[in-house]
């Protein structure tokens, strides 16, 4: 059995808040900086506008992960999908939309979400968690031979991962045993083929053989007819024998020599 897709979830960063902070202070050591007073109110509500979507959106993912692991995987792709109506470029939306993908069966969908995920990072591992996933959407699809190709593309990136490697185990496993379940198969529609042939080529030659059988019957006459048609023979002979000795014993008549 392969083994199963992986999650990300979004660790939030509070950097934001924290240097916030830090200038708020200082405003207040400093009132007499008037220039500096007026502009950082402004820079201070672009950096808290910047922290609540950054939050909001990585809340959106992280729960969607949770409903994920609760095993509700609809409500979990409606998660991720608002967290990537927030930030289309977000890697962990589209990597964890696939999984939810994957889950509701929707492989074709899954692959796609992971293809669009590689756009957003240069991260090896992630590449190669993104590769792996799509082998396994592949092989829940029996596209052995694609599947293969992913799993090799997962260890480009990342060579030492055991379960990547397991699942190319078991899928050039599984391709072995499709190509040889069908080579059977063809050698068992040949071998059906030619004996539908054979028995084909058999009812031709008994058929042939029933009309000769047949036409000889037609031209042959039975032993009864033939008597027949003997007894019908001698039987014209005899009155024909009569005619002619009746004709002998007439006189024959002359003209008159006057």
């Amino acid at each position: 059995m392969m083994k199963k897709n992986l999650l990300l979830r979004v660790v939030p960063k509070t950097i934001f808040c924290k240097n916030l902070t830090r200038r708020t202070q200082r405003i207040r050591k400093v009132p007499q900086r008037i220039l500096k007073l007026l502009e950082l109110p402004f820079i201070g509500l672009l950096l808290l506008t910047s922290v609540l979507s950054a939050q909001s959106k990585r809340g959106l993912n992280n729960d969607g992960v949770d409903l994920y692991k609760e095993k509700k995987f609809t409500d979990a792709e409606v998660k991720f999908k608002k967290s990537l109506e927030k930030d289309p470029e977000m890697f962990q939306g589209h990597f964890n939309l696939g999984d939810a993908y994957y889950k509701e069966g929707r492989y074709d969908e899954a692959i796609q979400s992971y293809k669009n995920s590689l756009q957003f990072t240069d991260d090896k591992e992630e590449q190669a968690k993104v590769y792996h996933n799509i082998g396994n959407s592949l092989l829940k699809e029996q596209k052995y031979q694609e599947g293969i190709g992913a799993y090799k593309n997962s260890l480009k990136q990342n060579p030492d991962d055991l379960e990547t490697k397991y699942n190319l185990s078991y899928a050039l496993n599984m391709l072995k045993q499709n190509q040889q379940q069908k080579q059977n198969k063809d050698d068992k529609n040949k071998e059906k083929n030619k004996d539908q042939q054979q028995n084909q080529d058999q009812n031709d030659k008994n058929k042939e053989k029933q009309q000769n059988q047949q036409q000889q019957q037609k031209n042959q006459i039975s032993k009864e007819e033939a008597q027949r048609i003997l007894e019908a023979l001698k039987n014209n002979e005899t009155n024909t024998q009569k005619k002619l000795r009746k004709v002998k014993g007439k006189p024959v008549v002359t003209d008159k020599d006057w």
